[in-house]
């Protein structure tokens, strides 16, 4: 299917989308090269109206960003205005790009890069619309057209409403997400799940998806299922479930139903538990290994104050990525906005 594919046409933000769009689009895998990392500088005290909170969570991405640089260019996306107080944070290596934000989830509203069967990058670009209305997007919204500007690259539009953190995708042709994401009336009131299904396997240049319900409204995500479950490789999949479930949660129950469905689907499928010990102790809490990122030489991933379930995730990323440095990090303030690191990244593939 994604051999004969052509893109959904729409409007172009540049005279060679047109030409992009009459070729298949690949999104490689996260574990390819980079030839960057892009982030968000999170400012907007309607969505973080608690000061000292935010001061907090502007640290945490500072952390991310600079421990990413150390193995590859990152650009942290913020306004002109925000930058000298975002620079006393930011190592000299991380780069400042006036792109005003809101929010620092570039996992959704950043841009998502594919390659054309030319081999020229392109933003296959999955509109975000605050996960379905329910926060603030005056900038966030416009972002990857913005860095496509900067880029002089053409945006290609899905015709989908959504976000990347919502799919999941090994780059070898296919894809899991959780229906809770996608058909939603929040995003994509008026099309039916084959049709999302049809843009996203043309979005990510794929040819099958995998299917799992989650968990409707109760997030502000619809449960997307980068928080769960990861691609490692070309149908290998890093699945982070509860010890003890809790068969009254709905995460609970949905987590253990994409886990069977991912094992019906024929997958190797390796399990690592959720901490048991936590710093923060908020059932609203975001606690997951999975929500993990891939940059060049290195995996950047949370440690949540759980000896035990802490040296688990890393030897199992060890063994997942072996030639990878493990860095972990303190992203506690993440957990607290529903979110983690994978969720405030977004690559830029090598050319």
């Amino acid at each position: 299917m994604a051999g004969s594919a052509t893109l959904y046409l729409g409007n172009f933000t540049s005279g060679t989308g047109i030409a992009a769009a009459a070729q298949r689009i690949i999104v490689p895998p996260e574990e390819g090269p980079h030839d960057r990392t892009f982030m968000q500088w999170p400012v907007d005290q309607k969505v973080h109206p608690d000061g000292e909170f935010l001061s907090i969570l502007q640290q945490t991405i500072a952390d991310i960003a600079n421990s990413i640089s150390e193995f590859e260019p990152v650009i942290v996306l913020a306004e002109k205005g925000d930058h000298a107080s975002a620079r006393k944070l930011l190592s000299g290596s991380v780069e400042l790009w006036d792109v005003p934000t809101e929010d620092l989830w570039c996992r959704d509203s950043g841009p998502l890069f594919g390659k054309t069967t030319d081999g020229n990058l392109v933003i296959s670009h999955i509109q975000f619309n605050g996960w379905g209305e329910k926060q603030v997007h005056r900038h966030d919204r416009k972002i990857a057209e913005r860095v496509a500007e900067q880029l002089g690259l053409p945006v290609v539009p899905s015709g989908l409403k959504g976000e990347a953190g919502g799919v999941e995708h090994d780059g070898h042709g296919l894809l899991m997400a959780h229906e809770s994401s996608w058909v939603n009336d929040n995003r994509n009131p008026s099309l039916a799940r084959a049709e999302i299904e049809k843009r996203l396997l043309r979005v990510y240049g794929a040819d099958r998806m995998i299917w799992s319900s989650g968990v409707w409204g109760e997030d502000i995500t619809d449960y997307h299922i980068d928080s769960l479950a990861r691609f490692t490789g070309a149908g290998r999949v890093l699945i982070n479930l509860p010890d003890k479930p809790n068969m009254n949660d709905p995460f609970h129950i949905a987590a253990l139903d994409t886990h069977d469905v991912l094992q019906a689907a024929k997958l190797e499928v390796d399990v690592i538990s959720e901490p048991v010990i936590r710093r923060v102790k908020s059932i609203d809490f975001v606690a997951s290994y999975a929500n993990y990122y891939v940059c060049n030489g290195a995996v950047i991933t949370a440690q949540f104050g759980d000896s035990e379930t802490d040296k688990v995730a890393v030897d199992a990323l060890k063994m997942h990525y072996p030639d990878r440095e493990i860095v972990t990090l303190n992203v506690d303030a993440l957990g607290e906005v529903g979110g983690g690191i994978h969720c405030a990244t977004q690559q830029m593939p090598a050319i």
